[in-house]
């Protein structure tokens, strides 16, 4: 029984399941530019496809991620006004006892505690009606003015690959090494099973 020759071809098969793992992965990012092997044009995933990604990333970003009905509803959904309100009314108050006076000082004379409580209250009251019409009005410019589905696309197009690649690789650093685990494993079962086939059919 050889088994020095069984035992290279399971190092062998297993080395092969691993290389080709890792190979197929540094093909996600490399090579970054295009390379012209025997008439083929051989490039990186990510380098080859990243007007494609980012298109697509645009349109889900534009369409889905980012609704500007949802930022809509958000932003005129009334209790904001609310969180606002005490802000919005230490600013009023200022605006009616100190500045307004500051402007006009014979209203000193006509204008009472009580009189700036009222006016206080209706300009409350005037905001909460205005507040959504105007933030409405704002989205509507607002969307015309801002295409989010471009912006995205021509950041992500404009990526350095270099920078994806080590992003993706702070975040997925475990999973591509289990993967070369995975491809080493499997080339190590398949050495095996060659070996069982090859001492069986002796």
């Amino acid at each position: 029984m050889n088994w020095t020759g069984n035992i290279i071809t399971i190092l062998l098969s297993t080395f092969t399941g691993w290389i080709t793992t890792w190979i197929a992965i540094k093909m996600l990012f490399h090579p970054r530019r295009p390379i012209n092997i025997l008439g083929f044009k051989l490039q990186g995933i990510f380098p080859k496809n990243q007007r494609a990604i980012a298109e697509k990333l645009g349109q889900v970003v534009g369409k889905e991620l980012l609704s500007f009905d949802e930022i809509e509803q958000k932003i005129t959904n009334p209790e904001n006004l609310q969180k606002l309100r005490p802000d919005i009314e230490e600013h009023i108050d200022k605006f009616l006892r100190v500045k307004l006076l500051e402007v006009f000082p014979m209203l000193s004379m006509l204008i009472g505690e009580k009189t700036i409580l009222q006016l206080k209250e209706a300009f409350l009251l005037e905001l909460e009606n205005l507040f959504p019409v105007l933030m409405k009005n704002y989205m509507g410019k607002l969307q015309e003015d801002l295409d989010l589905e471009k912006i995205v696309t021509e950041k992500v197009a404009n990526f350095s690959t270099e920078k994806l690649e080590d992003i993706l690789n702070q975040i997925t650093k475990k999973e591509f090494t289990f993967l070369e685990f995975v491809g080493g494993f499997f080339g190590l079962l398949i050495g095996i099973v060659q070996v069982i086939v090859s001492l069986l059919t002796k």
